[in-house]
């Protein structure tokens, strides 16, 4: 990556929201080295501040690991840490005695310097430790009984180490309600992550839906066109075929009644074709804005769709469709605008947005799949034209479309074929050589 911006924007939500809860565990443990680790040389001889320091700040690491592969245990990749949080306690406890030991506070008067390092090291290392063991328990019940043990054990550890009750008392006090912050802290950080990830795989699941639900109901346009109608057809060549082994000439006009249903159906299948492949461009430019907009993007509309050729608003609407889906599925768009310039010439369609990931190349999706690919075959059939890439911080995708090429292949190809004409080869239309697939059809039909 060029620049540490490049490197953030180029991650999804969920992953900024993972990068932002793991780095935030990494801090705590910054602070626990700055805040216990480096008031020590203030209080203690030399050569001991150095030792306790090196095991505060070597604590303050294994925090920092075992909170990392905690995270990786709640999102699923790794088992959890179990070795990891006991050795985590373990070496909380011995960094908590060895470091009271070294103070010097058993051995000294109760107001000397020696207690406020010990008390810092009891207080500080123990709720850190306890609130990182915390983190692997993923149970509320089971957070507050780490808490609640860190606590009673930092009272008790106390008394032994030359400090009063009342200031065992007191220790402990203060443990619990450390712990118990630096554990709820934990807590809703892996809630919140655990809920962005959720709302990313319900907004996959939500679009996987939809693309189910228009499978669905092509589906049944397609029963209700043909069902009847193959019924017949298959009712009638059964017919023919009995008259014709008994010799009579009614067979031929089964067989011709047979044929015109035949092409009355394949009509009516590329009616609902046609219907299914249409976009009307200011239904669409309405519904990006309205789908933009509920996804935190500012989208700014310009032009009008008006009196422009129909076959001209159906492929610009593809446009608008497509572009909606890259901006919202690729990178972490701020800003989108969309603008539509008509002449006597030509008419432009313009789609800009950032938030162009660096590692897409020229943009997001481009090259990636067939969204794109099919937008410049629904281009070509109107003689238009299609440009798409990154500049900067900016993709910009642009759609041409010469209204004269258009107007003369709406004036040139009829929609359907005469009655009596020859049926075109693959049941497509012949205003349509290129259509895609159906099934590609379904797949961009929902953003």
């Amino acid at each position: 990556m060029g620049r540490p911006s490049g490197w953030w924007r180029g991650k999804s939500t969920p992953a900024k929201v993972d990068t932002y809860t793991r780095w935030s565990f990494h801090f705590f443990s910054l602070l626990e080295a700055a805040s216990i680790g480096l008031p020590v040389f203030g209080n203690m001889p030399a050569p001991r501040s150095w030792v306790v320091f090196l095991l505060v700040c070597g604590h303050s690491v294994f925090c920092a690991v075992t909170a990392s592969r905690t995270l990786d245990w709640t999102r699923g990749t790794r088992e959890q840490p179990r070795r990891t949080l006991l050795a985590l306690a373990v070496a909380t406890c011995g960094v908590v005695v060895v470091g009271t030991v070294l103070s010097g506070a058993p051995w000294l008067p109760a107001d000397d310097d020696a207690f406020l390092v010990a008390s810092s090291l009891l207080v500080g290392v123990t709720a850190f430790g306890a609130g990182t063991v915390a983190l692997g328990t993923r149970d509320r019940r089971r957070m507050t009984y780490v808490v609640l043990g860190a606590a009673a054990g930092a009272g008790a550890v106390s008394l032994p180490l030359g400090f009063a009750g009342p200031a065992a008392l007191v220790t402990a006090v203060i443990v619990l309600l450390t712990g118990g912050l630096l554990t709820s802290t934990a807590a809703f950080s892996v809630w919140l992550l655990n809920a962005v990830y959720e709302l990313d795989e319900a907004r996959e699941t939500r679009a996987r839906l939809a693309v189910a639900e228009e499978r669905l109901r092509f589906g049944r346009d397609l029963h209700d066109v043909m069902g009847r109608n193959l019924a017949v057809i298959a009712l009638k060549s059964e017919l023919a075929v009995q008259l014709a082994r008994r010799g009579r000439s009614e067979a031929v006009d089964q067989m011709t009644e047979v044929q015109r249903i035949a092409r009355e159906s394949q009509r009516e299948v590329r009616e609902v074709v046609r219907g299914y492949r249409d976009a009307d461009l200011a239904g669409e430019l309405a519904g990006a804005q309205g789908v933009l907009a509920a996804a935190d993007i500012d989208c700014r509309i310009t032009g009008t769709a008006a009196e422009l050729p129909a076959q001209v608003q159906s492929a610009l609407g593809w446009v608008v469709r497509e572009a909606t889906t890259n901006v919202l599925r690729h990178g972490n768009a701020r800003r989108c605008a969309l603008s539509l310039r008509v002449t006597r010439e030509r008419v432009t369609l313009t789609v800009e947005n950032d938030g162009v990931p660096r590692e897409a190349g020229p943009g997001p999706g481009p090259g990636r799949g067939s969204g794109l690919a099919g937008l410049r075959e629904r281009l070509e059939e109107v003689g238009g034209t299609l440009r798409a890439g990154a500049d900067g911080e900016v993709f910009r995708l642009t759609a041409d479309v010469p209204l004269r090429s258009a107007q003369a292949t709406r004036t040139t190809s009829p929609g359907d074929p005469a009655p009596d004409g020859p049926a075109p080869a693959g049941g497509e239309a012949p205003g349509n050589p290129s259509a895609p697939s159906v099934p590609h059809q379904v797949r961009e039909v929902t953003p």
